[in-house]
């Protein structure tokens, strides 16, 4: 008896220890962290609409007429290759006091083989030689993320900016003008960030959803501003996130 205790013993002792669980990465992981953004939570009446994928001769130079007539400021999300092939739509966008972003220079979906470095920094380069400044916020194409692009965005000096969830407009997709007005009027709240295109493969449909929901979002007394600005407005993040 004495012996099979002795081993029971033995054999208890040889286990491996339990590490510690590893910290579940959800949005709370990075939100709390500061690494991404989705929204800001603020008791003020501010709103930060943005616009992915352009600049675009024809698109880009509607929103920014009916930015102007509404006293709204935007952030630009630019695709790099975009900005080669209409310079001066960027330096318009810029000049009128709008936020300029970095979204890659090919609109290129995060992979293991992607080099995130030269998507940043040819787009960067443009971005600079373009309008004299130097972004401070970039978007993944998609949304997609992991620990990897994390760590470079970081490293690289940018902010991660996400979107509201219940503000994805989808406008990308040419749902409809009523299904992109009604997903921002019925949804928006303070410190939302809501995702749109300047940018789409055919016909677009914001401009007209553009017609319906400035307005009425000045009527309902928000201030449309930056990202950069909203930062800004930043309050601690609760323990939960609803």
């Amino acid at each position: 008896m004495r012996i099979i205790a002795a081993l029971c013993i033995c054999i208890f002792l040889m286990q491996p220890v339990a590490a510690s669980a590893a910290p579940k990465k959800d949005r709370a992981y990075y939100e709390t962290r500061g690494e991404i953004v989705w929204e800001v939570n603020t008791d003020e009446k501010v709103i930060a609409l943005t616009f992915d994928d352009g600049p675009h001769p024809k698109y880009t130079d509607q929103v920014l007429e009916l930015l102007k007539q509404y006293e709204a400021k935007a952030t630009f999300f630019v695709v790099g290759n975009k900005i080669q092939l209409y310079p001066d739509v960027l330096e318009r966008t810029a000049r009128e006091g709008h936020e300029i972003a970095n979204h890659t220079y090919s609109h290129a979906y995060i992979g293991r083989k992607t080099n995130i470095k030269k998507e940043l920094n040819t787009t960067e380069d443009l971005i600079v030689a373009k309008t004299g400044q130097r972004s401070q916020l970039f978007r993944p194409p998609g949304g997609f993320y992991n620990d990897r692009l994390v760590s470079v965005v970081k490293d690289e000096g940018y902010k991660m900016i996400m979107w509201s969830w219940q503000l994805d407009t989808k406008d990308w997709n040419t749902p409809g003008v009523n299904r992109i007005v009604n997903s921002v009027l019925k949804n928006a709240k303070n410190g939302n960030i809501v995702l749109f295109h300047d940018y789409i493969e055919g016909p677009t449909q914001t401009i007209q959803a553009l017609k319906i929901i400035l307005p009425e979002l000045k009527n309902r007394g928000y201030k449309l501003i930056t990202v950069s600005e909203l930062l800004s407005y930043n309050k601690a993040i609760p323990a939960k996130i609803h």
